[in-house]
């Protein structure tokens, strides 16, 4: 695809940041306060980059603004200050890149891959009852006559028309070392809504546009979003370009198995405080999760990052996706300080 000459030059410098180095990011979004499983992830990430000597990214993932919580950001960026995650400026909130989105959408538009869905929530929930997972697209509205305009007063969304094709990216979860994993864009995707019908950018476009621009060649997150990855390959692939690797690392579950949420804001660094906890003793119950520390540990991010590189290899293995750790699901609780 031949992209205007702005978007070309934004493309053009993420691909040459890509080649700089490593250079990762976290992305957490404003709606409450980091839960543990958040805080493992972000000190994943930050190890990542530091072991390579690369970058380490942050970004607000913003766009939602009525989920977003008023001082949710500064609580974020106090959290990660006081366990020691530093983050390469410049700061990046997707609120500030609107009009990147635009562009995108518009020149997607142009090229005619873009069309007007009218389909509900619930309609689609109907559809993918029987199937159960993740809700794929069926296409209702691929064929129609586009009004772009209102309805009933209501704005269609705007999705993505996706060929059948494999949807493919290097996964470091996956096996020793990592490897690829893809996934049929007919029966695991389906077009993806790019613009919601309320106006809002939708999250696979701004991220993996965010991928792109901001030269992002690892992204460390949650297995939670290992599903997602095939909407924003296809995305990138739309545009030309090729993703980033993935390492979707493992959940922090409670001891009955459940997963952690942003409700839970005991299980945070505001619960650990409370609880007389302090900032080397967080990072080593985080760190001996991952078994990079025996239990009981309590040392700072930056001595964590000394020892790993210290113990070279071995470190970097234990880091990259590969081995228990790029498989397992880890139980814990927060335990007293």
């Amino acid at each position: 695809m031949a992209l205007p000459s702005h978007l070309r030059q934004l493309v053009d410098q993420g691909h040459d940041l890509r080649q700089s180095g490593y250079r990762g990011r976290f992305a957490p979004s404003p709606t409450g306060p980091l839960h543990l499983g958040n805080l493992r992830t972000a000190l994943i990430g930050w190890l990542r980059a530091r072991l390579e000597q690369g970058a380490w990214l942050l970004r607000i993932d913003d766009l939602d603004l009525p989920r977003n919580r008023p001082g949710a950001e500064a609580a974020i960026l106090a959290d990660l200050d006081w366990l020691g995650l530093d983050w390469d400026p410049p700061l990046v909130r997707q609120s500030e890149q609107r009009g990147v989105y635009a562009s995108v959408l518009s020149l997607l538009r142009r090229q005619g891959l873009l069309y007007p869905c009218r389909c509900s929530r619930r309609l689609l929930a109907d559809v993918s009852a029987p199937h159960g997972g993740m809700v794929v697209y069926p296409g209702t509205c691929r064929q129609r006559q586009p009004i772009w305009g209102p309805l009933q007063g209501r704005l269609p969304s705007w999705r993505l028309r996706i060929p059948p094709q494999e949807l493919a990216w290097w996964e470091l979860a996956w096996g020793s070392g990592g490897g690829w994993i893809s996934r049929p864009s007919e029966l695991r995707v389906g077009d993806v809504v790019l613009r919601r019908a309320d106006g809002y950018i939708a999250y696979h476009l701004a991220t993996a546009v965010d991928e792109l621009s901001l030269g992002i060649n690892e992204v460390v997150r949650g297995e939670d979003l290992l599903e997602a990855t095939a909407a924003q390959v296809a995305v990138m692939a739309a545009l030309g370009q090729m993703p980033p690797a993935y390492w979707h690392v493992p959940l922090w579950r409670d001891a009955e198995g459940r997963r952690l949420s942003k409700r839970e804001a005991d299980g945070g660094v505001v619960g650990w405080r409370e609880r007389g906890g302090d900032g080397p003793g967080l990072v080593g119950l985080l760190a001996a999760s991952l078994g990079l520390v025996p239990v009981g540990s309590s040392l700072s991010a930056q001595e964590l990052l000394q020892t790993l590189a210290a113990d070279g290899a071995p470190s970097l293995r234990k880091l990259s996706g590969s081995g228990a750790l790029g498989v397992a699901r880890v139980k814990a609780s927060l335990p007293d300080p």
